[in-house]
Order: structure tokens, then sequence, then C-alpha cells
């Protein structure tokens, strides 16, 4: 881990905030509860016990893994119903295959990026293929909901493929951070992902001792989770390690350390930095479905129960258990 990297990270674009940039303090820092989604793969969950006032417009992260499965244990979901937000999967050990009601779809692995836009209405799986099933292996992901704005909620639904190759990667002033810009923007340097609410997706290494201090928006909120091994946040060097959340409060940079050790399995700081720019309007969530009122959650379970949402291709079949939320 991670599978997209670079021999020397010093012949990349080198991004550094400026010396008259103010530093976001540290809000708070919070472990993620482990659980199990789907058909029963580990997740956790990055975000809970924060006040989503600090997470506006990211709904929900799940850290899928990391797990080494035995053959015959690799999991995925059912098929299942969304409406009103974005899902965006990224695989950062194993492989996933994706299909949907709307035609997108694809293998995802190794650093590759779905991103799928559920708008109005969409149905979707998401499993390891049968090969995986049977092997075994690695399997390390996320998957992050992006919530849409009123007016985008009905949408049409879209799908984005993003290859691991694509991402915009770059560095610190010294090389020790290599950093995945998988979508928006940092510092001017563009990643591939094409996002309806503004909002920026870092996937960060930093090796031990290494720091970075990056240019933030100040419109954006700030949040960094920690995938892999420890270190601190915040010029105030709060500790940080796997599976916890740190929350920033405003300013115009974010600083990020890793620790002068880390363990023999994670050499390396792993961190996703997260950043966007808040709808700020009401916001209900229930499964999977997020809408701006209940009213139109209920909406919503109705749809889906009418077949509103999409139809399962014909080669496969509806489980018997509902609505799933991954």
């Amino acid at each position: 881990m991670p599978a997209v990297t670079v021999e020397n990270p010093l012949t990349l674009p080198r991004v550094a905030a400026p010396a008259d940039a103010v530093p976001r303090p540290v809000l708070a820092v919070t472990t993620a509860p482990s659980g199990f989604e789907g058909e029963g793969f580990p997740v956790r969950r990055a975000f809970a016990g924060i006040n989503y006032r600090y997470l506006d417009p990211f709904i929900m992260m799940d850290q899928m893994g990391e797990v080494d499965y035995a053959p015959g244990e690799p999991k995925g979901t059912p098929w299942h119903p969304h409406r009103g937000f974005e899902t965006v999967t990224y695989i950062i050990d194993g492989i996933f295959e994706h299909q949907d009601s709307n035609g997108g779809g694809g293998t995802i692995t190794n650093g590759d990026t779905q991103w799928m836009t559920a708008g109005g209405g969409i149905l979707h799986i998401e499993a390891p293929p049968e090969h995986l099933v049977m092997s075994g292996g690695l399997f390390h992901g996320l998957q992050l909901w992006v919530n849409l704005p009123a007016k985008d909620k009905m949408m049409a639904p879209r799908y984005q493929d993003i290859r691991g190759g694509s991402v915009q990667l770059l560095t610190s002033p010294d090389g020790g951070a290599l950093l995945r810009v998988i979508a928006g923007e940092l510092d001017g340097h563009k990643g591939p992902g094409i996002t309806h609410t503004p909002i920026t997706m870092i996937h960060a290494t930093l090796a031990p001792g290494a720091e970075v201090t990056l240019p933030w928006r100040e419109d954006f909120n700030g949040l960094a989770y920690v995938l892999a091994g420890r270190g601190s946040v915040g010029a105030e060097r709060r500790p940080v390690h796997l599976g916890q959340a740190a929350v920033f409060g405003s300013g115009s940079s974010l600083t990020v350390r890793a620790d002068d050790k880390q363990d023999s399995h994670t050499p390396d700081l792993e961190v996703v930095l997260l950043g966007g720019r808040p709808i700020r309007e009401p916001m209900v969530h229930y499964g999977p479905f997020v809408m701006n009122t209940k009213e139109e959650l209920v909406q919503a379970f109705e749809d889906y129960q009418k077949g509103r949402l999409g139809t399962v291709p014909a080669v496969h079949g509806m489980t018997d258990e509902g609505p799933q939320d991954v």
C-alpha cells in the first residue's frame, strides 16, 4: 500500500503554504468505531461522532478493511438504491467490481476511484470478482458520501471511472510527502474527479519524520483521516493514529506530520485530506437516501418500492434483503 507512487517525489511539482498563511487549529480528534457493512465486510466509520456542521458537504466515510481475506471470505454488497448524493469508492489494495442500473460500472483496483452521482435515483452493486473470492487476498479502500445541494438532488445519475494513473501527483518542498489529488485542486493543480459540490480529496503518504503544510481554501472545511501509521496534525502537533479523524478550524493552511518511527506493517503515514464548501441546507439522512426534508425521504422510499429508481439488469436478481447502504 499504496499502488500509485513514484520512485523520486522530487521530480513532481512541489506545494507549500505561503509564509503568511493562517494555520488551521485542530478542533477535535475522534476515533472511528468498527462494524460490518453489506454482506459482512469490516469497516471503520470514519466520521462517527463528528457534528455535521464540521462535515458539510461530506456525509459519511467508511474505511473498508484493511483485511487479508482467506479463500472464500471476500464480500461485497447486494443491489441497493441511492438518491440525493454522490458515492466515491477509492480502492487502495484489492479489486472491486461496480455495476449500476444506469449502465455505469467496471472494475476498480489499486489506486482507482469510481465516482457515482446517484442524483434522482439509481441502483448499484459492489462486489469482489469471482477469482478474488476464490483466492482471497488483501482488500483496503474507502467509500465517501458527498452531499448534493437541493437544486442537484434530482439530477440525472452519472458515473466516473478514475484510473489511478490519472490522479495529479504532487510533493512537499523536501519530497517527504507524496500527494495524490483525486478530486478538486490543490494550489492550482487539479485532480481528475469532476464534482457538483466543490471539494478537494487528497491521499497523502508521509515518510517517517516528514511534515507538510498545505494551502487550504478558506471557504472550505478541513478534515484529515488516518488510513495507516501514526503522526500529528496542526501546528500544535495533535497526535493521531490509524482510524482517527481530525477536524480543523478556520484558516488558510493545514499541517500534517508523520512520527519519526512507524511500525513494520505501515512504514509511512497514510492520510486522506478532505475539504469542501459547505452547502448549508437542511439535511436528512436515512439508510441509502440523503434529502432535504423528511417528506422527501418518504418519497424516496416510495419511489424505490415502486421501481422508479431504476431496474436491475436482467442477468441479476434483486436480493430479498431490501434496501442496503454501504
